[in-house]
């Protein structure tokens, strides 16, 4: 398996993964829980230019020349410059009063969502897009990565731990309460 930066021509496996990690986020920023809207919603994301969800935020894992993971990061100081096409799409198409809290900040980059094909959970790809993450962050060029994890999912977080992440504090995203973890 390798892991690399993604291209456009990745973006209907980002979007497919990354809306894995973010269903319900993506169902509270259109307000319906309708899975072809949010996939087309977060694809049309994926392939534009400078925003978060863009492929250029983007890292993919391959095998045997097949896109089987996705994750999302970026630097948090950018948020609102990059969040600021989202809200305003949001605004426009689906919900006129969107004004989403800020999930991160200044001082880490954001693992905003990291999804692995259903065929592939649970081989460690995860991991791995996450081991590569610290290493490319943290260790090489001594940053701080940070991410959300939901109090409803135990296994996520126990990995996050495991890996060195450490609970910093709690956050609200659509009025979802979320814990803040950091590795620096």
């Amino acid at each position: 398996m390798i892991i690399r930066k993604a291209t456009i021509e990745d973006s209907e496996s980002i979007a497919k993964y990354l809306l894995l990690a973010m269903e319900e986020i993506i169902y509270k920023f259109i307000g319906e829980n309708d899975a072809k809207t949010a996939y087309y919603f977060l694809l049309h994301f994926v392939e534009y230019e400078s925003n978060q969800y863009s492929y250029q935020n983007c890292f993919v894992a391959e095998e045997n020349d097949e896109i089987v993971g996705a994750v999302a990061v970026y630097d948090g100081a950018k948020l609102q410059e990059l969040r600021k096409p989202v809200v305003d799409y949001v605004r426009l198409n689906f919900n006129p009063d969107f004004s989403p809290e800020n999930e991160t900040q200044s001082g880490e980059f954001y693992i905003d969502a990291l999804g692995v094909s259903p065929n592939h959970q649970g081989k460690g790809i995860g991991s791995q897009l996450l081991q590569f993450l610290i290493e490319e962050f943290v260790t090489q060029n001594k940053q701080t990565l940070g991410l959300l994890v939901e109090e409803g999912n135990p296994g996520a977080k126990k990995l996050y731990l495991k890996l060195g992440f450490k609970a910093v504090g709690v956050k609200t995203l659509v009025e979802k309460t979320l814990e803040h973890l950091q590795i620096s």
